[in-house]
């Protein structure tokens, strides 16, 4: 290879070959890009919950929300390669998380474990509908790949939604 190819592909733009169209490439990763801000955010603050979690259920709370992250912090490689496969580009740093994220932070110095828990309990249930608009990005172009990984995620931010909902029920 010469170094005038060489150069040439360096310079050259991310492109990968898909079948979607262009429209459809701008607009899918648009929304898997926001998606991913949203489940890093998410990922941060179950964390962040998960390392000052405090009080008499600590293990129990410790161990559900690290079993959580690891299940969010899983989803996202598949979210930014999906968004790679359809043709287009996904975040490249911390600060177009920021930008892009629709969850809010928490860097409050104490945080009750009761208050912890139904934080991340609503933020599920708004990823859930996060993820149902992605769902019908996925529908108006067709793509029905992204669309299956997007009822995957569904179903696992609900089921997390679920069980901190459950733990904060007094009867």
């Amino acid at each position: 290879m010469t170094t005038t190819i060489a150069k040439a592909r360096q310079a050259a733009p991310l492109h990968t070959p898909t079948d979607l169209g262009a429209d459809a490439t701008r607009d899918l990763a648009a929304a898997l890009t926001g998606l991913l801000a949203d489940m890093f955010a998410l990922y941060l603050k179950t964390k962040n919950f998960h390392w000052h979690m405090s009080g008499p259920h600590f293990r129990d709370y410790h161990l559900m929300l690290d079993e959580q992250g690891e299940q969010i912090f899983a989803a996202t490689d598949d979210i930014a390669e999906r968004a790679r496969k359809v043709g287009g580009t996904t975040l490249r740093s911390i600060g177009r998380i920021h930008r892009l994220q629709r969850l809010a932070d928490n860097e409050a110095d104490y945080v009750t474990p009761e208050d912890m828990i139904a934080e991340l309990a609503e933020d599920n249930r708004r990823l859930v509908t996060f993820l149902r608009e992605v769902h019908n990005v996925c529908d108006a172009y067709h793509d029905v790949a992204t669309a299956s990984l997007v009822e995957n995620w569904i179903d696992e931010a609900e089921r997390r939604a679920w069980f901190l909902f459950e733990i904060t029920r007094t009867r």
